[in-house]
């Protein structure tokens, strides 16, 4: 995005980028103001994967941004079953990365808000990193813009991996 101070044309996207650009392996739909950012996969990883572990505590998920990678390496500590969103994410190789992580919940949330300058459609519910309870994770509806605890064995919201820059 361009700008204009005393006369003097600048870009004030970091690092030349902006929401919507492609960049290491993903589509950059979070900027941190110092360079970094995160990008979502250009594809869901899963249309129906439970989260998982239902009745298990993973203590310690945390919402903010910044907070899903870590909560992605605490679910797959306590939650050894394969083929749930956070071990799908764990364990991708996309466009040359293996650090792709399941979104915390503000960090999806930031996707949703985001989601407009995206170069694809989202559909539906899309699990965060984000546990609720021993049997409730949050997910966000993007086709409705809900944020919402839902059932870790039930509803099957898709998957869409991150990573950071």
């Amino acid at each position: 995005m361009l700008g204009l101070v005393n006369g003097i044309s600048y870009n004030n996207s970091v690092s030349g980028l902006s929401i919507g650009d492609t960049h290491q392996g993903g589509i950059v739909f979070y900027l941190d103001g110092s360079g970094g950012g995160l990008v979502a996969a250009p594809t869901d990883q899963s249309s129906g994967a439970e989260w998982g572990c239902d009745g298990v505590l993973i203590s310690g998920t945390a919402a903010a941004i910044g907070t899903g990678a870590q909560n992605t390496i605490d679910i797959e500590a306590g939650c050894t079953t394969s083929g749930t969103p956070a071990d799908l994410c764990a364990n991708l190789t996309l466009n040359g990365y293996s650090d792709w992580f399941l979104p915390s919940k503000d960090e999806l949330n930031e996707m949703y808000l985001t989601s407009s300058a995206m170069p694809f459609v989202y559909s539906n519910l899309y699990w965060s990193s984000t546990e609720a309870s021993p049997t409730k994770a949050w997910a966000i509806n993007f086709a409705l813009g809900v944020i919402a605890q839902y059932p870790k064995n039930g509803d099957s919201p898709k998957v869409r991996a991150i990573r950071a820059f």
